[in-house]
């Protein structure tokens, strides 16, 4: 079900445009201008990039088009196949898609960071001082990385240490999976490993609408015994047996929906008063033995942890981010939202839902004409409970909003 409800007039704050076509200096950089008078705002506080992989021969000399005839000072993104651009989500794409916002008392700082790095880091003191942004210096930060030359669990896990209670939004670039390779951009410069990151502070903060695409089925339960990825035993029964119970107590559609689509969601913040959608981390559920009555899961559960078996489908996702945006629009009605920045996987699109333009739509349909650029992704990031995470299957949606 959609809700509708009124949002601050941010036309000036944010832009993004779609420039479909190969590459032609004089027509990008005419679209690039004309997208910065349209912004009809004093400056541009950041740019976010995304581009077709058949633009990689000219990545740079996109990157500098852009700047030069956008007034772009801090230009980030990466590459995809599928590109997203306000209310619309052009799968296999050419081009490129540029957002350009007016963050008001923005302080943004950017680095590239590489999987070197990853392995040299000891402490969180490392993060601090390789991107110069302290513990307090941020109260996020927006980013994208190459899937295929970092290990991004370990990253993520060292950024959660070093900025713990922070948000880490963004997705991994993509390509032709076959090539096996993707780009990451940072104003001029175009790296094909690592990442790179941009920290949002000052007067400017992220808000995170962070969809895994399923709904909760059964009740909640307490893992009473757990040992790495295996969970034996749930409110001190066997795991396998609380399992098909909570199958079998299904209606005979929903069991139809749920056979082939079951998951696990662990609650990340056991201090909640009550469990919500977005406070479970979803994972697979990767084996189930009748016989020791133990079901094997993509995670390391904890004994004492809060679970909640999971269906993933198409109408699953689609309620799944419906509802969370209507909160996040409830959140900020009475609040001026500078733009958005939208990482879907790249499983969702019309493969997962048969229709076009669903996720980009169900944001402008909530959030209203607010600039929003983004692309599918290899991967998403983003936080759930106060701990950031890979995800598949997700729509990652980061919002500039005005810190509290």
């Amino acid at each position: 079900m959609f809700h509708n409800l009124p949002v601050p007039d941010i036309a000036t704050h944010s832009v993004a445009a779609h420039f479909d076509g190969d590459f032609d200096d004089a027509a990008l950089s005419a679209w690039a201008a004309d997208l910065r008078e349209k912004l009809n705002a004093p400056e541009v506080t950041l740019g976010l990039v995304f581009m077709a992989p058949e633009l990689f021969t000219k990545a740079a000399e996109v990157l500098e088009i852009l700047r030069v005839h956008a007034r772009v000072p801090l230009l980030v993104g990466c590459s995809s196949q599928g590109l997203i651009v306000t209310g619309r989500e052009h799968e296999d794409a050419n081009g490129v898609v540029l957002a350009l916002y007016h963050l008001p008392g923005g302080e943004l700082r950017t680095c590239h960071f590489s999987q070197p790095q990853v392995e040299a880091a000891e402490d969180a003191a490392f993060w601090h001082d390789a991107t110069g942004v302290g513990r307090k210096d941020t109260h996020g930060w927006l980013t994208f990385a190459d899937p295929f030359h970092l290990n991004g669990e370990e990253w993520l896990r060292q950024w959660n240490e070093a900025w713990p209670g922070l948000p880490v939004i963004g997705g991994l670039a993509s390509s032709d999976m076959d090539q096996q390779r993707t780009q990451v951009y940072l104003n001029g410069d175009v790296f094909e490993e690592g990442g790179v990151a941009v920290s949002v502070g000052g007067g400017v903060a992220m808000h995170g609408v962070i969809s895994q695409g399923c709904t909760p089925i059964g009740e909640t339960w307490t893992i009473t015994h757990a040992e790495h990825n295996i969970i034996h035993e749930i409110g001190n029964r066997p795991a396998y047996e609380v399992l098909v119970e909570t199958f079998d107590s299904l209606s005979k559609g929903d069991q139809d929906k749920t056979r082939g689509n079951l998951l696990i969601g662990l609650v990340i913040n056991e201090y909640l008063e009550e469990f919500k959608r977005g406070d479970f981390l979803i994972r697979n559920l990767i084996g189930a033995d009748p016989n020791n009555g133990a079901i094997a899961v993509g995670a390391l559960p904890r004994t004492g942890q809060t679970l909640q078996f999971q269906r993933r489908d198409a109408t699953a996702a689609s309620d799944d981010l419906d509802t969370l945006l209507a909160h996040a629009a409830e959140d900020h009605e009475a609040q001026t939202v500078y733009g958005g920045c939208l990482c879907c996987c790249s499983g969702r699109g019309t493969g997962l839902f048969d229709l076009a333009d669903h996720d980009a739509g169900l944001v402008h349909h909530h959030l209203g004409d607010i600039g929003v650029a983004g692309f599918f992704c290899n991967g998403e990031i983003g936080p759930v409970g106060d701990r950031n995470f890979l995800h598949g299957y997700t729509a990652s949606l980061a919002l500039f909003v005005p810190a509290p």
